[in-house]
């Protein structure tokens, strides 16, 4: 008899390992994410500073949050040497849209130019399979979807047991305009979002992830904008908020989301928690992100020489 329940528990055991995924073995990696506050004619040697030091780190990916700074050129020629520079890095880059890269664009008329400099960005920065640098990582497109196809800026990717995505939410409000009957962009992108949020977290739900890890430009959970004094401005991160939220609620991993806002203080960037949901901006120069199954939130910020918080 007790051969035979012995023998059944092992049969049991061995299920259980079967069934378990490759990814759940250890986890102990770390990305980095470059940030886009670098301003004027310098721009350009900043980022291709912290491209050469992320070079050098032991890292599985970087995310490059936009190109630009708000005060450069919007022309064909610096997309052309930025993307040049990122498809340089030795490794895998992935492009996070920023509000800087288009917003602000003018004509030479001094017209808005913002609309035709995002769908360049598109053009240039946002086809293919695979991500810029030496080492080519696949990457999926919201933009697979026929309804969703202009929105190629939103992709995924995964290493070990965590998905990764970026979500095109520009800083300065996620593009709300104040005045009426302007607001096309925004309030497509919304839905855009909005189905892409729910597609990572049923994705993610179906894969037992550990985790999702979002990019984007604007801080979702940043204070709202101030009132003035005729009007009331809308918050324009006030429904992804409310989708983040719920949807990490009914999630059984962590979700963070690491956003390009930089803080007045001097402060080292650290994640802040808010039960399974964090968010953490990069700061002003790049970030380092820690994934360890050891450590209590699964990640931690780190400094370039290894200190973890």
């Amino acid at each position: 008899m007790k051969r035979i329940l012995l023998t059944a528990l092992l049969a049991c055991t061995a299920l259980t390992l079967a069934a378990r995924p490759a990814s759940a073995a250890a986890q102990d990696f770390a990305f980095g994410v470059i940030s886009h506050a670098f301003a004027g004619s310098n721009g350009e040697e900043v980022l291709r500073q912290a491209i050469t030091e992320t070079d050098a780190d032991n890292l599985a990916f970087v995310v490059v949050n936009g190109i630009k700074s708000a005060s450069e050129p919007c022309d064909d020629a610096l997309y052309s040497q930025r993307h040049e520079l990122l498809s340089q890095a030795q490794n895998g880059v992935f492009m996070s849209l920023a509000g800087s890269d288009w917003i602000t664009c003018r004509d030479r008329e001094q017209r808005s130019d913002a609309i035709e400099r995002l769908a360049r960005m598109r053009e240039l920065f946002h086809a293919g399979e695979f991500s810029f640098g030496a080492s080519r990582l696949p990457l999926l497109r919201q933009s697979l979807t026929p309804k969703f196809r202009s929105y190629a800026e939103n992709t995924r990717w995964e290493v070990g047991n965590v998905l990764f995505a970026t979500v095109n939410l520009p800083a300065g409000n996620n593009h709300f305009l104040l005045d009426g009957g302007r607001n096309s962009e925004f309030e497509d992108r919304l839905i855009a979002n909005r189905n892409w949020l729910q597609h990572l977290f049923a994705f993610a739900a179906l894969k037992k992830s550990a985790a999702i890890v979002f990019f984007s430009d604007g801080n979702p959970f940043g204070p709202p904008p101030k009132r003035s004094f005729f009007r009331t401005q809308r918050d324009g991160f006030a429904e992804t908020r409310r989708a983040f939220s719920d949807l990490a609620g009914k999630f059984q991993g962590r979700v963070l989301v690491v956003h390009g806002e930089t803080m007045k203080a001097k402060t080292p960037p650290r994640i802040l928690w808010t039960g399974n949901l964090g968010n953490v901006g990069v700061g002003e120069r790049w970030l380092k992100v820690v994934v360890d199954d050891h450590l209590p939130q699964l990640f931690a910020v780190a400094d370039a020489d290894g200190e973890r918080r």
